[in-house]
C-alpha cells in the first residue's frame, strides 16, 4: 500500500499494522565470506521474526548475482526443498552462491507472484542481499535495475548494532515517496543443514509490525538496535499492480547484517 504521508527529511517512523510481515529470505550463515567456494543458501518465504507460517514458493522468475557489474544467472543452482517452521512446512529452495574473487556479490531473487488467499491478492517481493569477500566493496551501492528496489546508503553487510541504516526506495529507477516499509528481524534463523527454523531468540514487538515511511526523495532511516539479519520491505513500491486479474503488491525487499562491536 502506498501512503501519501511524507516527511521533510529522512526519518524513522514507527507504525503498528495488524499482521506480521511476509518476507522472502535468501539466507546464508554469514554475509562476509572468509574463503572462496559455493556458499550454501536457504531461500524461503516466511515470517522469521515470529517463526510463523511458511508460504509455498514456486520457482523464481529470475535468480542471479551481480559481481563487479557482471550478472551471472544462478537459476540452475536452485533445488526444491521443504522448509520446516514452527507452525508448518512450506516449499522453498536450497541454493549455492559461487564466491571466487574479492568484492561484493549482490544476490537477486525475482520470485513468481504468490497468491495470498486471506487477502485475495498476489505478492511479489523483488529481493536483494549483498555478500562480500575480503572487505573489498564493489557493487553494494549500485542499483541493479529492478522494477522496484531498495538501494542502501550504508554498507549493508557489516552494519554496527546501535547505529542506523538508510536506504532509498526506487520505482523504475526513480525515488518513491510515501512508501510503507515493513521492518523484520530474523529472530528464528534457518538451519541450512536440517532446512528448518531454530527457536526465536527474541519476541515480536507490541503493537504489530515495525514500519517506516520513505520521505519525499524515497529515503528512510532505521535505528538498528540488535545484531543479526534485518529486512526491509517497501510495500507496493513496484509499478505492477495486477496479476491474473487480482491485485498485486509488488514489493522491494533488502536485507542487511548487523554486528556487535567487540
Amino acid at each position: 500500500m502506498k501512503t501519501k504521508l511524507v516527511s521533510a527529511a529522512a526519518l524513522i517512523t514507527l507504525l503498528p499494522i495488524a499482521a506480521q510481515a511476509h518476507f522472502l529470505l535468501p539466507y546464508a550463515e554469514e554475509t562476509q565470506i572468509a574463503k572462496p567456494g559455493d556458499i550454501p543458501l536457504a531461500v524461503v518465504f516466511w515470517h522469521p521474526f515470529e517463526n510463523g507460517h511458511v508460504m509455498d514458493m514456486e520457482a523464481p522468475e529470475a535468480f542471479y548475482m551481480v559481481h563487479n557489474g557482471e550478472r551471472t544467472d544462478l537459476a540452475d543452482r536452485l533445488e526444491a526443498a521443504s522448509f520446516k517452521g514452527a507452525k508448518n512446512e512450506g516449499a522453498g529452495f536450497r541454493a549455492t552462491l559461487p564466491v571466487k574473487r574479492s568484492g561484493d556479490y549482490v544476490l537477486v531473487t525475482e520470485p513468481a507472484p504468490y497468491y495470498e488467499e486471506s487477502e485475495d491478492k498476489y505478492i511479489q517481493q523483488l529481493t536483494k542481499v549483498v555478500f562480500n569477500r575480503n572487505e573489498l566493496p564493489t557493487d553494494w551501492m549500485t542499483p541493479v535495475g529492478l522494477r522496484t528496489e531498495i538501494v542502501p546508503l550504508i554498507k549493508p553487510y557489516n552494519v554496527i548494532a546501535g547505529s542506523s541504516f538508510t536506504g532509498q526506495v526506487l520505482t523504475e529507477g526513480k525515488p518513491a515517496a510515501g512508501i510503507e516499509i515493513e521492518v523484520e528481524y530474523v529472530a528464528a534463523t534457518p538451519d541450512i543443514q536440517t532446512f528448518s527454523a531454530t527457536e526465536p531468540t527474541v519476541g515480536t514487538m507490541p503493537g504489530g509490525t515495525v514500519v517506516a515511511i520513505s520521505d519525499a526523495n524515497g529515503y528512510f532511516t532505521f535505528g538498528v538496535p540488535k545484531a543479526g539479519w534485518w529486512g526491509f520491505a517497501a510495500l507496493g513500491s513496484g509499478p505492477d499492480t495486477e496479476h491474473n486479474g487480482k491485485p498485486l503488491s509488488q514489493d522491494a525487499v533488502f536485507w542487511i547484517n548487523a554486528y556487535d562491536m567487540e
